[in-house]
């Protein structure tokens, strides 16, 4: 006869199972969180995370969890002002594989076992190495470098949810095949997607939870993105699903895991906050907490107690940090982005109760650059950081190289020029020369009489001195260019009135036609316009003029948008009430690239075309 404990462990590993255990569990209701007083926008005094559950004496397991986010695809060393963090060069993947396996090997000589996690946008929106095969490489590098477990992200929903899948169980792609030529076995880690939840089926389309075990106790993972994740991705791809509330799938889930004795969770969200600067704190370190807000704080505070560790993404910060769940405290933290980072979680649970007893966080800088002695970094002639051989992970680089081979020679040609850096960073009138370069290029390739972008389609600054492919200062690659836009988006033109337009630029503020999240789109050269920040919902916009001749109310426009604004992606659903829909040949990177070497070299936009009023 069997143990009956070793029983229960058995029932649960098939819990465990995605097919079986959204079987048990699809009809349960969610259970709201009761409702507790708001938190304060900012939450000062808090420290890094290091947390003592207090619990009697007695045998404990030990063990470490790895973490990272927000990896973006990021195969490639940063370049440029991303080069860095906190003033150290950091990231690309054959160090990031260094470093996980030099922490794993710290770990183990403490006696604590690795489990290896993520919280999702491992792919989307990445650099040309990894979207050229529909981030095939990524996936690949992911399973080389020992992830186990992840939360999917907005991004892995990019190309809709049938890639994801296929992304996760393997094969080629159904229109360009396996172009690497060896084919495409899938994910070897687990992507977990709790409030991803099939219409039809109503159960989430991949797993929900994991379960594994350390020195025989049990450790449950949740994986979920933000509840918001419709808003910001397009459309066209998550028609079939809808995206649950966090906190209450955490807790279903939680419970299940709880009902069957698992009392040490982990959940992993794509969702998170943001340490602020103060006049003691000027430049937040990596693994502090300074003046903590955002999202994450009342979704942690919503959190059943078993949930001891949070690992959280999205907002491409770092932290770590301790904050109030329902009854206790959660540790949570974030790794930054593009891989520069790595979560150190060391915990032990107690035998007895199953619970975690302590847990300690830190985020560590996975360096990149030759030290010069003096507490610097080396650079070459150009200023370039210099990278470092001597922690080069060989088995990770010889993957990456593989792609980086195959996509070199589109990725390093020259495609136009620039006078200097052109940079995403708004002012306080929302607008950036970056964005006001691009629908510029947008307008031109389509000859609308407007265009416009969304500022969260710019994923990268343009680099006058950045020489990936020896390329001359100033001069910019395909690869460059595809960096900054990364998405392959469609390029719409459609017609609208003038009031629509109004209407559409009253959208980019909370409270207006269901605008949850302030946007501010870029515009193309001609149109301008004031805004005030204190004016009610739906009449902060004022003096929108096109070539300085008002806007006519009555009159209609040709108005240019990628389809994801067209689609209405990012709360702007005015965007669909356009006529006359046309798209232009090719992708939204091809209106920059012909804008980019159309002529003389392009200089930063004005970033002058809107107001802020107050």
């Amino acid at each position: 006869m069997d143990h009956p404990r070793r029983s229960r462990w058995a029932v649960l590993r098939h819990l465990a199972a995605p097919a079986l255990a959204v079987a048990v569990v699809a009809t349960l209701p969610l259970s709201r969180p009761e409702q507790a007083q708001a938190a304060p926008e900012f939450q000062p005094g808090m420290s890094p995370a290091s947390v003592s559950h207090g619990l009697p004496g007695g045998p404990t397991v030990k063990g470490q969890f790895l973490s990272y986010n927000d990896f973006h695809g990021a195969i490639d060393p940063p370049a440029g002002s991303g080069a860095v963090v906190n003033g150290v060069p950091a990231g690309g993947v054959e160090y990031l594989a260094t470093y996980l396996k030099k922490l794993r090997a710290e770990a183990a000589k403490e006696g604590r076992k690795t489990l290896t996690v993520g919280a999702g946008d491992l792919i989307g929106a990445t650099p040309l190495v990894s979207a050229a095969f529909h981030d095939e490489p990524t996936i690949e590098l992911m399973n080389e470098v020992g992830l186990q477990i992840s939360s999917v992200g907005n991004h892995e929903f990019d190309e809709g949810v049938d890639e994801l899948i296929r992304l996760q169980r393997g094969g080629c792609h159904p229109t360009d095949g396996c172009q690497d030529g060896d084919g495409f076995r899938g994910a070897k880690f687990t992507y977990l997607a709790a409030n991803t939840i099939d219409k039809k089926t109503g159960l989430p389309i991949l797993p929900p939870i994991e379960i594994r075990y350390v020195d025989g106790v049990p450790i449950g993972f949740v994986g979920l993105t933000l509840e918001g994740t419709a808003g910001i991705v397009n459309p066209a791809g998550i028609k079939n699903v809808r995206f649950a509330n966090e906190v209450e799938t955490a807790n279903k889930w939680g419970n299940i895991l709880k009902l069957f004795g698992v009392k040490a969770q982990v959940l992993l969200v794509h969702q998170g906050g943001q340490q602020n600067v103060s006049d003691t704190v000027p430049v937040p370190g990596v693994s502090d907490c300074n003046n903590f807000s955002g999202p994450l704080v009342d979704i942690v505070k919503g959190l059943n107690p078993e949930f001891g560790v949070v690992v959280s993404g999205h907002t491409h910060r770092f932290y770590s940090c301790t904050l109030p769940n329902t009854k206790s405290t959660s540790v949570v933290t974030s790794a930054g982005t593009v891989g520069q980072l790595i979560t150190d979680i060391d915990y032990s649970i107690d035998r007895r109760t199953g619970k975690f007893a302590t847990i300690t966080a830190k985020n560590v800088v996975v360096e990149n650059g030759v030290p010069d002695g003096n507490g610097g970094w080396l650079k070459d002639a150009a200023g370039v950081f210099l990278k470092n051989p001597a922690t080069v992970d060989a088995k990770a680089k010889k993957v990456a190289d593989k792609y980086r081979t195959a996509v070199a020679p589109i990725a390093n040609k020259v495609v136009g020029a620039i006078t200097g850096d052109i940079v995403r960073t708004a002012g306080p009138n929302g607008e950036s020369p970056l964005g006001d370069v691009i629908a510029d290029a947008q307008l031109a390739y389509t000859q609308a009489q407007i265009a416009f972008m969304n500022p969260g389609g710019i994923r990268a600054d343009f680099d006058a001195e950045a020489s990936a492919g020896g390329e001359a200062t100033g001069q910019v690659t395909y690869g460059e260019a595809f960096t900054v836009q990364p998405f392959n988006n469609l390029v719409v033109t459609q017609t609208f009135t003038g009031a629509q337009i109004k209407n559409v630029l009253e959208q980019q503020f909370v409270g207006f036609g269901g605008q949850t999240t302030q946007r501010i789109l870029q515009v193309s050269a001609g149109l301008t316009y004031s805004w005030t920040s204190t004016a009610p919902a739906g009449a902060k916009v004022t003096g929108l003029a096109l070539n300085g001749t008002p806007i006519d109310p009555a009159a209609n426009y040709q108005v240019t948008t990628n389809d994801f604004l067209a689609n209405g992606g990012d709360g702007f659903t005015n965007l669909t009430l356009g006529t006359g829909r046309t798209t232009a040949p090719g992708f939204d990177v091809d209106a920059l690239i012909a804008h980019l070497g159309a002529g003389a070299p392009i200089a930063p936009g004005p970033a002058n075309r809107i107001t802020k009023l107050g």
